[in-house]
C-alpha cells in the first residue's frame, strides 16, 4: 500500500477534462490537495465542483502554461492556499490535425509552446516550493506518439512529445540534488473528449490494435502518475511508464491471432 497523500499538495495542468481531470480527481480520493489549473477557470471550477462532491479537497486556477508568468501567479497563489507544493503533474497538452505539407509555422509553435514549452514554464514555476516539499515529484504526461510511435497529421505534436522525454531526463540529472524526481506516463489510445471526436471508425480500429481489446480509460493513466508521485517511487526518476493495453507488443493484427 503506498504512502497516503492526505496533507499533499498537486498541482494538475490541463486539469479541467480529458486525462489531467482524471489525474486531478484520482489524487482528490486519495487525500490530496489539488490544484486544477486550465485556460478556462469556468471549466477549472467544474473539475472542483465534481471533486468537492465527492469530499476532495481541490481548488481552481486559472493558468496559461506557455507563459511563464501565468504559471508563477498560480503557483504562488496554490503555496498560499495549501502551504506549498508537493506534486507537479504536467499534464496540459494539445493535438490538432495539420499535414505536413499544410503545416503553418504558427500550427507548429502553438504545439510545442503549449506541449513542450509548457512544461519547462510549469516545472520553473513550482521549483521553488518543491525544493521546500520533504520529498518533491514531477509527472509529465507524454504519449506512444512521437518517442515510440506516428500517426499522420500529429507529426508537431508527435515532436512535442518526444522532446518532453529529452528535457525530463536531462531534468532528472539537475532534480536529483533536490531529492526531487521526474518521470513521465505514455498513454496508448485512452478515451477521453478529444478522441471520441475522431470518430467510430478510429475509435474501432484502434481498439482493434490493442492486445487487451479495449481504449484506456483516465484512470489508467492517473493511477500511473499517483504511483510516481508516491513516497514508494523514490527511487525512480528519469523514466517512462507505457499505459497502452499492450498496443506497442504485436508486430501485426495477426501476431494477436487475428485475422
Amino acid at each position: 500500500m503506498l504512502t497516503p497523500l492526505k496533507d499533499k499538495t498537486v498541482v494538475v495542468t490541463g486539469g479541467s477534462k480529458g486525462i489531467g481531470k482524471g489525474i486531478a480527481r484520482t489524487f482528490a480520493a486519495k487525500g490530496a490537495n489539488v490544484a486544477v489549473v486550465a485556460r478556462s477557470l469556468t471549466k477549472a471550477m467544474e473539475t472542483v465542483t465534481e471533486i468537492q462532491e465527492n469530499g476532495g479537497i481541490a481548488h481552481a486556477f486559472e493558468g496559461n502554461v506557455s507563459d511563464l508568468e501565468s504559471m508563477k501567479c498560480v503557483a504562488n497563489e496554490t503555496a498560499s492556499t495549501f502551504g506549498g507544493i508537493d506534486v507537479l503533474c504536467a499534464n496540459a497538452g494539445i493535438f490538432p490535425n495539420a499535414s505536413i505539407e499544410e503545416m503553418t509555422g504558427e500550427q507548429w509553435d502553438q504545439v510545442m509552446d503549449t506541449n513542450a514549452r509548457g512544461t519547462l514554464f510549469s516545472l520553473q514555476a513550482c521549483l521553488p516550493f518543491l525544493k521546500k516539499a520533504e520529498y518533491g515529484r514531477i509527472i509529465v504526461t507524454s504519449s506512444i506518439t512521437g518517442p515510440t510511435t506516428g500517426y499522420a497529421g500529429w507529426s508537431h505534436y508527435g515532436a512535442s512529445k518526444a522532446a518532453q522525454l529529452g528535457f525530463m531526463r536531462s531534468a532528472a540529472l539537475e532534480l536529483a540534488r533536490y531529492h526531487i524526481t521526474i518521470n513521465a506516463v505514455m498513454p496508448g489510445n485512452i478515451m477521453t473528449e478529444g478522441l471520441e471526436g475522431l470518430g467510430e471508425h478510429y475509435l474501432n480500429a484502434m481498439t482493434a490494435s490493442v492486445p487487451l481489446k479495449r481504449l484506456g480509460s483516465i484512470e489508467d493513466i492517473a493511477y500511473a502518475a499517483l504511483f510516481l508521485a508516491s513516497k514508494e517511487a523514490g527511487y525512480i526518476t528519469g523514466q517512462t511508464i507505457i499505459v497502452d493495453g499492450g498496443q506497442l507488443l504485436p508486430e501485426c493484427l495477426e501476431a494477436m491471432g487475428q485475422n
